[in-house]
Order: structure tokens, then sequence, then C-alpha cells
């Protein structure tokens, strides 16, 4: 082995875990990349010679690399309220992206992300290292400059908020599919009834327009409100692509090579649960939207 080649090749090892890390933290795309990145840099002017475990030191970095970003980003929020609906993962219904895939292995829905934002940045580095990567309290701890059993406490008050907010989705996509072609279907007649029939009682809709819109969020629960304001997605049923979202059932629509919006559904129980919307300009322009094409 080339000896100038085995930093690089040792940290490719583990590329793969550390920006499944960085996006579970971050909830973009681009700032995974860059938070791994910022650990290559690290990690090429460190001397590990001593690094029993390179993978945990890598993902210990990683982790404070995030939790950097996301204090930063805490500090900028002018409302902390506001609801951000994160960068989405889109792949083709038949999967077949390796890339894509290890990105979204255990199945991190945009309802999830979306509930992960709304955690504090300690809370999100102690559930998101602990109860998707496995890694113990006890290292967790001095990322955070908490004791384990805080550690552990923040990750318990984490959980309870995903479990309430973001239900598992049910395993099987052809059974998604099912259940959001109706829901389209639906809205294309102006059936009300159809409508509110699909969607679970306490449904959330979430919908990201942007700075750039008058209103940036919009959060509405309950059937029969989003019911009446799924009535007028049926104008863009022509326009609306099925697609993977961060692994489940959705659609982009887009109008004459313009995306419009992405839509991500969360079924359980037969049912659709959440709709999270992306409709911000800017962030729709960055998108790669190439994998739909074919």
């Amino acid at each position: 082995m080339d000896e100038r080649n085995w930093p690089v090749e040792r940290f490719e090892e583990h590329r793969t875990r550390l920006r499944a890390v960085a996006y579970r933290m971050l909830g973009s795309v681009s700032e995974a990349d860059d938070a791994v990145q910022d650990t290559w840099l690290r990690f090429s002017r460190a001397d590990t010679g001593g690094v029993e475990n390179l993978g945990a030191w890598l993902t210990t970095v990683v982790a404070r690399v995030c939790l950097n970003v996301l204090r930063s980003r805490e500090q900028r929020r002018e409302d902390p309220l506001e609801m951000r609906v994160p960068d989405p993962i889109i792949g083709h219904e038949d999967g077949g992206d390796p890339e894509h895939e290890a990105l979204l292995a255990d199945s991190v829905g945009l309802a999830l992300l979306v509930v992960l934002e709304a955690l504090s940045p300690a809370e999100r580095l102690a559930f998101v290292l602990h109860d998707m990567f496995a890694v113990p309290f006890e290292e967790i701890a001095p990322m955070i400059e908490r004791s384990p059993a805080a550690a552990r406490q923040l990750a318990s008050r984490a959980r309870r908020r995903v479990r309430g907010q973001a239900p598992a989705p049910d395993p099987d996509l052809s059974r998604q599919r099912d259940v959001v072609n109706a829901f389209f279907a639906a809205a294309r007649d102006g059936d009300f009834d159809a409508l509110v029939a699909v969607l679970d009682p306490d449904v959330v809709l979430r919908s990201d327009g942007g700075v750039a819109r008058a209103r940036h969020t919009v959060v509405i629960t309950g059937a029969r409100t989003v019911a009446g304001q799924a009535l007028t997605f049926g104008r863009f049923s022509p326009f609306a692509r099925p697609a993977l979202i961060n692994g489940a059932a959705g659609v982009v629509v887009a109008a004459h090579g313009r995306p419009l919006s992405i839509m991500a559904f969360t079924v359980t129980g037969g049912r659709v649960v959440a709709i999270d919307v992306l409709a911000d300009p800017e962030r729709l322009h960055r998108l790669d939207l190439a994998v739909l094409d074919g």
C-alpha cells in the first residue's frame, strides 16, 4: 500500500457512516457533505496513530462539527418556533441508488427530520448518536458537556417527541403508494369526503415556502382542515410525478421542467398521518432532480 494514500483509504472506509450521521444531525445534504469534509481535514492533520477505534473517533469529530453548526443555526434563528422542512432525498420508486440507500439506511423519513429540527442541539445529538448509531452515553456526554445520566435523559426526552410526532410509516411501499394515489385522486375530483377518509384524524400538514414567501411556514392539523387545504392540490395532479422521498412514497410537482414543490407522505395504518411540503423556490432550485429523468 502506498503510504501517501493510506490516510485517504482509512477515511473512505468510514465516509458513508459519517455522511449518514451528518445528514441526520443537520437535515441538509450540502451541510452534511461540508461536515464530512471538515472531519477529513481534521483527521488529515491529527496524529491518530494511537487511536484504537478510528470509526468511533471520526464519529465523535463529525458529531462535534455538526453540533457547532446546529448551535450557530439556533443563534441565527429569529423565531425559536420556526418550522423548517429539511432537504429531502429524492429517488426513483424502484430504488437502485446505492448512495441514497446508504444515506437512508434506517428509513429516516422527512417527518422524522422535521421533528428533529425542533429539538435542541444537545437533544438532537444525544438522540441521533444513541438511538440511530448505538453510541454509548458515556461517549456522548463529553460532547455536550453533560453527565452520562443527563445525556440519557436528553435522548429519552427526544425519543418521546419523536414517537408522538413522527410515527413509523407502513413498511409496505406499495400500500403507501396506493394511499398517496387515493389522496391525489380525491383532490383531483374535489371529493372532500374521500380526502377525509384517507387522512388520519390527527394528520398534520407542514409546508415550508421559504423566506421569500409572505408566509414562511404553514402548519395545520386535523383531517377536515387538511382535506380542505388539500382540495387546492387537485390542480397540481397532472404535474405530480411519483418519487421516493426519503425512502417513502411521495411526489415531485414540476411543470415545464421547473420544480414547484416536493411532497412527502407518512402513511401509517393505511392512512396519511403527515404531509411535509417543501415549496421554497430557492431550495428547490438547488435540488438535483436528474434522478427522476428517464
